[in-house]
């Protein structure tokens, strides 16, 4: 064997660690390991993932999701309670939050509803969490998100990390420069306004993150809502 040979391997994974870095530098590094990362992209068995509430309800998530929360900024919830106060004393609120979370008995609040107005003088429904319930919610998509985000089509731009607009205009360029003329426009109007949900679950049970799924991804169109 050649003296360089020897290198070759360790070089060749270096340089495709080196490349996950770059394509996945939005995930949360203190839920998704390297290792996590590159099972994200060669598959799991059995396309399951395990363990998962418990990265989510450790103190080093919700501390990451806490921090993108707070640079949100945005107006408090039913409970009165803004950022700023939050954060005056965010330590022993996060506390308590991990011991909602770890005991199963953590229950999202009702969600604040406000009426944004429109351009045609209609106005649009915009529900607002209380700042504990959008801290579990950012560290749930955490922790989700890499793992949706590996199933979609390339074409698809609309709210994915290290996408855009401009991305997607690109890409309409260059289908336009190759011969592809035709566009269709699709929307489902007014669905969220006319839209059927079930019931929230709570019989499955807490130590499964597919029960808190269920109740955070419903809570902000569900009722109750306060006006």
């Amino acid at each position: 064997m050649e003296q360089g040979e020897a290198s070759a391997v360790p070089e060749t994974a270096r340089q495709e660690t080196e490349a996950l870095s770059r394509k996945w530098w939005w995930v949360e590094a203190s839920i998704w390991t390297a290792r996590m990362v590159s099972a994200l992209v060669n598959g799991v068995k059995g396309d399951k993932w395990f363990s998962l509430k418990d990265k989510l309800v450790r103190p080093s998530a919700l501390e990451a999701a806490w921090r993108k929360v707070a640079r949100n900024k945005g107006a408090c919830g039913v409970d009165g309670q803004s950022i700023d106060r939050f954060a005056a004393d965010g330590e022993r609120y996060l506390a308590e939050l991990h011991e909602e979370l770890k005991t199963g008995r953590y229950r999202p609040q009702a969600v604040r509803r406000v009426d944004i107005p429109k351009g045609d003088g209609r106005t649009r429904p915009l529900g607002i969490p209380t700042v504990k319930d959008r801290i579990v919610q950012q560290a749930l998509k955490m922790v989700v998100e890499p793992i949706f985000e590996v199933q979609f089509r390339p074409g698809s731009y609309g709210f994915r990390p290290g996408r855009g607009c401009k991305d997607a205009l690109r890409e309409v360029d260059r289908l336009v420069k190759e011969g592809y003329t035709y566009v269709v426009d699709a929307d489902l109007k007014g669905y969220l306004d006319a839209a059927s949900y079930c019931p929230q679950d709570y019989s499955m049970p807490p130590k499964r993150l597919g029960w808190l799924a269920i109740i955070l991804i419903r809570s902000p169109l569900l009722p109750p809502l306060v006006t």
